[in-house]
């Protein structure tokens, strides 16, 4: 898509603090963090949101929790603890209309999930 920012970042042509970039994802760190750790995992794929996957988009999906998993060790909160979290549609605040998988950590997150 030509109007996504996430798309536009998987391109090069917006900057980004790059994590890790394979043959299916993209991690950035957020540029609006909300934890210590706050880094997006977005399938080079554009995918709107969840309701837009299919049954073939099962392994693309572990993918992204499997990557998150390991910038999590990397980053030094997988033993404490860390939140994986995907929005989707606009009730869920979901504001970039291309599947991503945010991982928080780095302090104990509080507060109730809604």
């Amino acid at each position: 898509m030509s109007d996504c920012v996430f798309c536009k970042i998987r391109d090069g042509e917006i900057p980004a603090r790059l994590v890790m970039r394979d043959d299916r994802c993209i991690a950035f760190d957020d540029v609006n963090p909300q934890a210590p750790v706050h880094v997006l995992f977005v399938p080079l794929q554009h995918i709107p949101a969840n309701t837009a996957l299919t049954a073939e988009d099962r392994e693309l999906i572990g993918h992204l929790v499997l990557a998150a998993g390991r910038v999590a060790t990397e980053r030094g909160i997988a033993g404490s603890g860390y939140r994986l979290v995907m929005n989707s549609g606009p009730d869920a605040c979901q504001q970039v209309f291309h599947l991503h998988l945010h991982l928080l950590g780095g302090r104990q997150l509080r507060g109730p999930m809604g």
